[in-house]
């Protein structure tokens, strides 16, 4: 005798968010922090799906990169990144763009975080990020000298929280 909740289980399955532990805990920590009113106001990042898109970024690039010095969260980075296509592909949705181009958007938006990944990395290691800023956060238009410096100072001051929160923070959910 077949089971006739057989293929309701199956469907389920295949239309089953997966499991991604806390990312997503720290995912929305991490828009939150991108979406805070001093980028916009104080750091002069355009107030635009766009400029939202680059200051998360800026902010998911940095705890990548604080969670790429433990072999052990490679695994979260992984589901953070999930995360990250997923809402991106749901914001993609949102604002009309069709199934049959969404994919190619969010392949375009993963080289985008992983280029600023590289140049953020870049920045920090040679003691500055103006330049990357300017060419990712604001695109290849430079704001005033006090926006630019707010942003970098704010960034900054997030490395060094980052550098100073236990990667077992960050795996529970929690940004620094």
């Amino acid at each position: 005798m077949q089971d006739p909740n057989r293929h309701m289980r199956l469907l389920q399955r295949l239309f089953q968010t997966p499991d991604r532990g806390t990312a997503p805990l720290l995912y929305a920590a991490i828009v939150a922090r991108g979406r805070e009113p001093h980028w916009y106001e104080a750091g002069a990042v355009p107030d635009t799906i766009d400029g939202r898109f680059d200051m998360i970024a800026a902010v998911m690039s940095l705890v990548l990169l604080r969670l790429e010095q433990a072999s052990e969260a490679i695994p979260f980075s992984t589901q953070l990144t999930e995360v990250f296509i997923d809402d991106m592909d749901g914001q993609l949705r949102q604002i009309g763009i069709g199934d049959i181009v969404v994919g190619k958007h969010v392949g375009k938006m993963m080289g985008m975080l992983g280029g600023r990944l590289g140049a953020y990395r870049d920045g920090l290691a040679a003691g500055t990020l103006g330049e990357a800023l300017v060419r990712n956060l604001y695109r290849g238009d430079a704001p005033a000298p006090e926006a630019l410096a707010h942003v970098e100072t704010a960034l900054r001051a997030q490395h060094a929280r980052l550098a100073d929160t236990s990667v077992d923070t960050l795996l529970a959910g929690a940004l620094a």
